[in-house]
């Protein structure tokens, strides 16, 4: 992955109102939310929503589809393995860093 599309990822999250959305689609799964699902659920305006939601598709870290007449938005997993992938390459020099619980790098 280019640096320029991990920057562009990692700017988009950095918003509170963005990561919260991010994150609910991330826990949602495939099967995506709504834009009215989501409002409800994070207490969002709409047309807030509407905006964060295009700063999100713009740095493809979600996508969109038209299921009838909703839209569904959905966490663009790949992306976001992606964007991990890169932040943590040689981590440690290439040396295994992980603790056995993996909640901790022990450089």
């Amino acid at each position: 992955m280019e640096e320029k599309y991990v920057i562009k990822a990692l700017a988009a999250l950095a918003q509170p109102n963005r990561l919260q959305i991010f994150r609910s689609l991330v826990v949602k799964g495939y099967e995506g939310l709504t834009p009215a699902l989501l409002a409800e659920e994070l207490g969002m305006p709409a047309n807030t929503l509407s905006f964060h939601l295009k700063e999100l598709m713009n740095a493809d870290l979600i996508s969109q589809e038209r299921s009838g007449r909703n839209l569904i938005y959905r966490a663009q997993y790949d992306r976001m393995s992606a964007v991990l992938a890169f932040l943590t390459q040689n981590c440690c020099q290439g040396e295994t860093c992980l603790s056995e619980s993996a909640t901790q790098c022990n450089c």
